[in-house]
């Protein structure tokens, strides 16, 4: 941008709140959409969210750095949302007791299934052992999958994409495909979506149904700390 309205951007693009406003409006547009679409997973508010910011860095010259800056407090309030999920869970307690065996069986065909599938079409497609290792973690949340890949020999940057790219995709299709599939119990259909796509897809089962949603934070918690376990055991078994 050149000009006065160069300018303008120059001195408010130097504010935090710039960003941490334009991140708000961003989601608040997404969300907007969504609603008058009939709710339509297709019209995912973080994807639309995610192309109007990426939009604006682009058009303005903003690099990812000085938009961090600004918006790191929707960062900082991942933490505080992912506690919050033991509310929905204290309310759903007894409903988790008599799952518990169920829930354990389909946590660990749920963490190898997305590990495996994941590493193996990549493989089979040619891609680096970087890349590969670096897609291992993708469904589990963004922090600790990082964490993952750093261990393994992956890209942390590379996985963060992976992650919210999963994320975004099963927050989409989750809700066709356990339709098509005829899957009517909420908690196993939440339990599901947080298994395959974390923190995304946790929200996602939060507007279907508070059971889902409950259901689907215990997932995303349990997977990653199974995937933790498991894609360095895979990794040191088959090189």
């Amino acid at each position: 941008m050149t000009g006065p309205l160069g300018d303008v951007w120059v001195y408010l693009s130097a504010t935090p709140l710039l960003w941490l406003t334009a991140t708000l409006v961003a989601y608040l547009i997404g969300f907007t959409l969504f609603g008058r679409l009939g709710r339509n997973p297709v019209v995912q508010p973080v994807a639309v969210a995610i192309v109007l910011l990426v939009a604006v860095l682009l058009v303005s010259g903003t690099s990812y750095d000085v938009y961090f800056d600004g918006a790191q407090f929707v960062h900082f309030l991942l933490g505080p949302a992912t506690v919050a999920l033991a509310v929905p869970l204290f309310s759903q307690w007894k409903r988790v007791k008599r799952a518990v065996l169920p829930m354990a069986a389909a946590l660990l065909a749920g963490s190898l299934t997305a590990v495996v599938s994941a590493v193996g079409i990549a493989a089979m497609l040619g891609a680096s052992r970087e890349s590969v290792l670096s897609l291992a973690p993708k469904s589990v949340t963004t922090p600790i999958a990082m964490g993952i890949a750093e261990k393994i020999g992956g890209l942390p940057s590379l996985t963060a994409v992976l992650v919210i790219l999963t994320g975004i995709i099963g927050a989409m299709t989750a809700t066709p495909l356990l339709n098509l599939l005829g899957l009517k119990d909420y908690a196993a259909r939440g339990f599901a979506v947080g298994v395959a796509s974390h923190g995304i897809g946790t929200a996602r089962a939060f507007q279907v149904s508070e059971l889902a949603g409950a259901f689907a934070g215990i997932a995303m918690g349990l997977n990653a700390l199974a995937t933790a376990v498991i894609v360095p055991l895979l990794v040191r078994l088959f090189g």
